[in-house]
């Protein structure tokens, strides 16, 4: 009994933090605008698509765009300025180099 409490907490407990994402069609239904640069070295936050939602755990910039809104935990806005964003990301393509370049933005995405 312990086990299964102690299992299904920990599923839980990691799906609270989760990098569920939806991309919005209006700015208004955002929770955070994003801008995405096209260097690595103008980013807040190094993010990598994964291909399943069980991928992205954690705050540490793996993403997984929901197909509808009711399944993310939370809603962007990618704006076309970077003076618009409240974060600006990097898409990479490998898994290793997700994560915070800037730690203090990192609240946007609780």
């Amino acid at each position: 009994m312990k086990a299964f409490l102690f299992i299904t907490m920990m599923f839980f407990a990691s799906n609270i933090f989760s990098q569920v994402v939806y991309s919005c069609q209006y700015k208004s239904d955002a929770d955070v605008k994003v801008y995405v640069a096209k260097y690595k070295s103008d980013a807040d936050l190094v993010v990598y698509k994964c291909q399943y939602k069980s991928d992205a755990s954690g705050n540490q910039g793996l993403w997984y765009f929901a197909e509808y809104k009711s399944d993310a935990k939370k809603k962007i806005f990618f704006v076309d300025y970077k003076s618009d964003a409240d974060l600006v990301i990097y898409f990479s393509d490998y898994k290793s180099d997700a994560g915070w370049i800037k730690k203090e933005k990192q609240h946007l995405m609780y």
